[in-house]
């Protein structure tokens, strides 16, 4: 997935303005996850645009990596990928130059665009940058004579499933056997997606499938999680009963395990040992024992070999709960909101069977059934971030008068946070 043009590509008509003087700062800058079969988490692409007016990264393409490069030196990479194989978009200039050697080789992963000439200058230094330790992608690959000798030092060969057919593709492995490269399927955005790729023998998927699994329309929500789900009801009434949440809880054993352990952990930073969750409600208070038995919930919920839905929900929340102030909402309700937001794909279960479980007042319900109402404007914010739909975020952005300066520091702050507890809550 191509995230910058280069300047024989030609800027888009709402490009930002490309003077000498290349933006110093990366306004925007989102991750895509990268999964194997089973739904591990594999790696990160980085999805970069230089500001809230640019769909992309345009004109000149040598500056504009230069500062793709500089602000992921300064933002750190480990901040955004969690030690993961990053997947980095590379330009001519970037290659041939060596601009990348600044990044960390055995975190990176080079990305080589559909656009770049296939000239011998670029391949000595490919074949440079992988005796340095880099791995190399093909993105967007299409079968060409000329890109042979790239194939053969490619770690990595992503084809777009929306751009190709099925017999495009068969070709291209044929073409490729023999080669170590790892096949990725991108755009997987829904489970016949993702069946169709592993059909055709792909072993890494990039794209949101994990969010829309298929939902079993007449299932009902079974027992156990009719007490989670009673006990996220409890959660939101006001004031919080105290004794009735203490019970609930006490009857999942794996529940009260979990919850304890992150209460305990130097991420709330207690200073002493908690025994038991009325003392943990009592010391903590009520909206923090929220978040942590939300999270807690959440984490008993989710199958761990899906651990990437967990942790976007968890980033979900978090980031619906900072930006609430921007938008003057309320806090505990914007983080249920993003949390909640996954419980479909969760649960395998429609969200109009799930709602009318769950006890929020009708604008809040109506936010996690896809109303566009203000108490959405957030979530959809960020669901178009994570996508890299920039002109959507610009968009949402503008209805909901959020900040584009402030809105992808909170998102990274988001990303950590969920990154930290998605170890507390798996240990």
């Amino acid at each position: 997935m191509a995230t910058f043009t280069t300047a024989a590509d030609g800027p888009p008509s709402d490009c930002c303005e490309q003077s000498d003087a290349m933006p110093s700062v990366l306004r925007y800058v989102a991750r895509q996850p990268i999964l194997d079969a089973r739904g591990a988490l594999h790696g990160y692409e980085l999805l970069f645009r230089c500001g809230p007016t640019a769909r992309t990264f345009c004109g000149d393409g040598n500056k504009a990596t230069r500062t793709v490069l500089d602000n992921t030196v300064i933002f750190g990479l480990e901040r955004l990928t969690g030690g993961k194989p990053v997947f980095m978009n590379c330009t001519q200039e970037a290659l041939e130059e060596r601009l990348v050697m600044v990044l960390p080789p055995k975190q990176t992963v080079l990305e080589l665009l559909e656009t770049l000439e296939p000239t011998p200058t670029l391949l000595h230094a490919c074949r440079q940058l992988k005796a340095h330790g880099f791995r190399l992608a093909l993105d967007d690959f299409e079968w060409k004579p000329e890109w042979a000798p790239f194939a053969a030092l490619a770690d990595y060969i992503k084809v777009d499933l929306s751009k190709t057919t099925r017999d495009q593709r068969m070709k291209l492995m044929e073409k490729c056997w023999g080669n170590s490269a790892r096949f990725v399927a991108e755009r997987v955005e829904t489970p016949a997606d993702m069946e169709q790729a592993l059909n055709e023998g792909f072993k890494l998927f990039q794209g949101y499938y994990f969010c829309r699994p298929v939902l079993l329309q007449n299932r009902v929500i079974p027992p156990n999680r009719l007490v989670q789900l009673e006990l996220l009801k409890a959660l939101h009434q006001e004031p919080l009963d105290t004794q009735r949440v203490s019970s609930l809880v006490k009857r999942d054993a794996s529940l009260t395990y979990r919850l304890l352990r992150m209460v305990n952990s130097p991420l709330y930073g207690m200073g002493k040992v908690i025994r038991s969750i009325h003392q943990a409600l009592v010391l903590i208070g009520d909206e923090m024992f929220r978040r942590v038995a939300t999270l807690a919930i959440a984490s008993e919920l989710v199958d761990l070999n899906r651990s990437e839905l967990l942790r976007t929900a968890f980033t979900r929340g978090r980031f619906c709960e900072l930006a609430a102030a921007a938008t003057g909402q309320n806090r505990t309700e914007q983080y249920l909101v993003g949390v909640l937001s996954l419980l479909p794909a969760i649960l395998r279960l429609p969200m109009e069977t799930i709602a009318v479980a769950l006890p929020f007042r009708e604008e809040i319900r109506d936010a996690l059934l896809g109303v566009n109402n203000t108490e959405r404007a957030i979530l959809n914010w960020l669901a178009s971030y994570e996508t890299g739909q920039w002109e959507q975020c610009d968009v949402f952005a503008k209805e909901a008068r959020l900040s584009t300066d402030r809105l992808p520091q909170m998102y990274a702050e988001a990303v950590e946070w969920a990154e930290t507890n998605l170890n507390l809550a798996t240990s």
